[in-house]
């Protein structure tokens, strides 16, 4: 019994160190190895030995170390993929965070808020909220491209904060592919906001 148990936990090990530091995972990524039970009892002595941290119920990760400041947070774009799970459920950023991501906001936000095709799932990290929000398929038709992220924060943002120099940060992103899929992608942005689309498309 023992032989299998411990089978299992260098099977769990294995795994993790494979996925690299910053992966964030929950017992279920690792159902195909074990029963829910071997497998909660592996991850738990995992953490106990310092591999593995716990970041809330049902959610740990393989933290990344800095050399000054020791263990850093997990990123919310790992979390939310384990939130996800493994089904193939899109994930969107959206609000603050996408404007964040684009650099048009120097502050990753207290709440994260990712739009998905998936079921809507909420967990609290530290002093960061990490949520899934699910929306329509509009929304989600673009998911995982630029014009996504910049479509969704413009909608935060708002028209009348959008100036010359938050185009200008945006051209900054943009390589030729990008261009030819935000004219593509003016359908499923509000009118506005297809219209700025239209404007960062131009040649530069």
């Amino acid at each position: 019994m023992a032989i299998g148990v411990q089978t299992i936990d260098s099977k769990i090990k294995s795994r993790i160190y494979g996925n690299g530091r910053g992966w964030v995972f929950s017992p279920s990524q690792f159902l195909d190895l074990g029963n829910r039970s071997a497998v909660g009892v592996a991850l738990h002595r995992l953490e106990k030995g310092g591999t593995i941290r716990r970041l809330t119920r049902g959610l740990y990760d393989y933290p990344k170390q800095h050399a000054t400041f020791g263990l850093l947070a997990p990123s919310p774009d790992a979390v939310a993929k384990a939130l996800a799970g493994k089904h193939a459920v899109r994930l969107q950023p959206s609000g603050a965070y996408a404007a964040n991501l684009l650099g048009l906001s120097d502050q990753v936000p207290a709440k994260v808020v990712f739009l998905t095709d998936g079921a809507a799932r909420r967990v609290r990290i530290g002093r960061q909220e990490i949520s899934l929000k699910q929306t329509s398929p509009r929304n989600m038709a673009t998911a995982g491209r630029l014009s996504g992220l910049i479509i969704q924060a413009l909608r935060y943002l708002g028209r009348e904060h959008v100036d010359d120099k938050t185009l200008a940060r945006l051209r900054q992103k943009l390589g030729d592919a990008d261009t030819r899929t935000l004219l593509k992608d003016v359908a499923y942005a509000p009118a506005w906001i297809g219209d700025i689309l239209r404007r960062l498309a131009q040649p530069k």
